[in-house]
């Protein structure tokens, strides 16, 4: 555990007590937590309509202290990041130098929707998915729209946590060798 003392500049009222803001909150995160965990951060906070991504560009390009930090979860952050796995998967590709996979896509068929990816590359035609919990609630609809999106030529990688964590050379690679596939 780390102790930190400053004089707080930016406190406001949650439930009537005094609390940082979430733009101090999250510069602060940025001080102690890896790049992709703060961009985690920035992306549910973004998510979840508690920030925007204006005030967020706006905190960065200041002079205080942490701002640096800050700059770099800018320039990763995504605000349709819909779950913190999506973004650690997105970060694990981005940090590995390969290209920054597009967010939440809808995918249509000429006017027919297909359904909405986590993450897609348009070039190439490939969609990212990431399984978690909930996949098992909606399994057959998941691979109705999987069905689909195949007929369509979509490719598709679906990847777990497990493998995000445990496996991230692996996918890493496999989303690689798909991308040069094309």
């Amino acid at each position: 555990m780390r102790i930190r003392r400053c004089r707080l500049a930016d406190v406001v009222k949650a439930r009537g007590l005094p609390a940082t803001s979430i733009l101090w909150t999250l510069r602060e995160l940025c001080l102690g937590s890896s790049l992709t965990e703060s961009v985690v951060v920035a992306d549910m906070a973004l998510h979840a309509r508690l920030i925007g991504a204006a005030d967020l560009r706006t905190c960065a390009s200041g002079r205080e202290y942490g701002v640096t930090r800050l700059r770099l979860v800018v320039k990763h952050m995504e605000p349709k990041s819909e779950s913190p796995m999506e973004t650690r998967l997105r970060m694990l590709l981005v940090l590995r130098r390969l290209a920054r996979p597009e967010a939440q896509v809808p995918i249509y068929d000429g006017h027919r929707f297909l359904g909405r990816v986590d993450l897609y590359y348009r070039g190439q035609k490939l969609a990212l998915e990431y399984d978690g919990a909930t996949h098992r609630e909606s399994l057959a609809a998941d691979n109705r729209r999987q069905n689909r999106l195949l007929e369509a030529g979509i490719r598709l990688l679906r990847f777990t946590a497990s493998d995000i964590y445990n496996a991230p050379d692996l996918v890493v690679a496999q989303v690689r060798a798909a991308l040069s596939r094309n």
